[in-house]
């Protein structure tokens, strides 16, 4: 094992002379060969001056090219469509307010008014933005209320969830859709992914509620028994908690 020796030490034996030698010639091999590498280095790098620079400068005007892109094209983009989706939106929303005129309301949110766009006018002429997501949502939201299934499905499925609530109320009208395409299997699927995309108040036990029933629905009692039963003691202040002992009444007797 080598052994720490001061600065100015001197070998007292002809082996401890070798060995001491033996240390000098192995540090400074190890520098030249530090000192090779570091002028390889330095002449590849000359040699490619030209090309690095280059990679250089295509990085430098790509990053500057995405921030006039955001700020003088996307952030406008944006605003615009934010502003003709004002319109839309309102008659989406007396649609789901109202009591009657609901499919009138509806058509008139999709397809516009009075030279306004519709939403289906914000999604194609404002594709990317917050607001074409949000036309996409309350299109699906929009068939569905008016019976087209299949571009309920289609829309819905297009949706990217901005917040919770209307991502699992996306997933679960498709699992509408579906129920009413006679397709209790799909919607059973879309109703577990509805209850599980949030856990809140408002959207969980309803979509567990509705999975229960379609469980039921086709014959699989055990799961429709573990839905109902989540409910009454995970949700016991929601609505749909009021007549949940009925269904696991229901449930139980199936099995």
């Amino acid at each position: 094992m080598a052994t720490y020796k001061k600065r100015g030490y001197k070998p007292k034996t002809k082996a401890e002379e070798r060995e001491l030698a033996a240390q000098k010639s192995a540090t400074a091999e190890v520098f030249s060969t530090l000192d090779e590498t570091a002028s390889k280095s330095e002449q590849w790098v000359a040699r490619n001056q030209k090309y690095i620079l280059g990679i250089i400068g295509v990085v430098a005007v790509c990053v500057i090219a995405y921030l006039a892109y955001t700020q003088f094209v996307q952030a406008p983009l944006n605003e615009n469509a934010s502003a003709e989706l004002y319109y839309p939106q309102q008659y989406f929303n007396q649609a789901v307010n109202s009591t009657t005129e609901k499919d009138s309301l509806f058509r008139l949110a999709l397809e516009g008014a009075d030279g306004k766009y519709g939403l289906l006018d914000v999604i194609e002429e404002y594709k990317g933005t917050d607001a074409a997501n949000l036309a996409t949502y309350a299109a699906g939201m929009s068939y569905l209320n008016l019976q087209q299934y299949q571009e309920a499905i289609s829309y819905l499925e297009d949706y990217k969830p901005k917040d919770a609530v209307t991502g699992s109320l996306a997933i679960g009208g498709i699992g509408d859709a579906f129920i009413q395409l006679g397709q209790p299997e799909d919607a059973l699927g879309y109703y577990e992914n509805a209850y599980k995309h949030d856990d809140n108040e408002f959207t969980a036990p309803r979509f567990l509620l509705k999975a229960g029933i379609t469980s039921l629905e086709i014959g699989q009692h055990n799961k429709a028994l573990e839905y109902f039963q989540l409910i009454k003691d995970t949700y016991s202040n929601s609505a749909e908690a009021a007549s949940i002992d009925a269904y696991i009444g229901m449930a139980q007797k199936s099995n």
